[in-house]
């Protein structure tokens, strides 16, 4: 376990549904002074969490690397309900492994975030590199909510 976490937790069947349904979502990181560092952005469960793509440019991104604690809230269209996970951020990314690992990677976040094809794979994969976009993960230790 890392930085005293509690151990981490596979979503349930509810919080998996919840994610699969809703995509719009509000990440929580830390800067480097402690106060907390707030972004949009549009998710889907990946693994043993729920994903998002960033720019390797991103304060998310710089803050999550040098602290991957972080809460995200992932809500309904209209905001009623919702689910917290917290926990932490694995980051997928050609630091992390290889090119056509992370090319296979952001497709399966696209594919979650988005609950469908892309229409042309190529151009997607050109873009995400041209952009430098990376993965990220949030594997949570500890799911709260609304509807659960």
């Amino acid at each position: 376990m890392k930085m005293g976490l509690e151990p981490f937790m596979a979503l349930d069947q509810k919080t998996l549904k919840f994610m699969t349904e809703n995509h719009n979502a509000v990440l929580s990181t830390y800067r480097r002074d402690g106060a907390t560092q707030m972004s949009i952005v549009t998710t889907g469960p990946y693994k043993d969490g729920v994903a998002f793509s960033t720019t390797e440019n991103r304060a998310k991104l710089r803050n999550l690397e040098r602290n991957p604690r972080c809460s995200l809230l992932v809500a309904q269209d209209n905001w009623w309900g919702y689910v917290v996970l917290e926990g932490v951020a694995e980051i997928i990314s050609l630091k992390t492994t290889g090119a056509h690992d992370l090319r296979d990677a952001m497709r399966d976040v696209y594919r979650a975030a988005a609950g469908k094809e892309h229409p042309n794979w190529d151009e997607y994969d050109e873009v995400m590199r041209q952009e430098n976009r990376v993965g990220v993960v949030v594997i949570p230790n500890k799911t709260y909510g609304t509807v659960l």
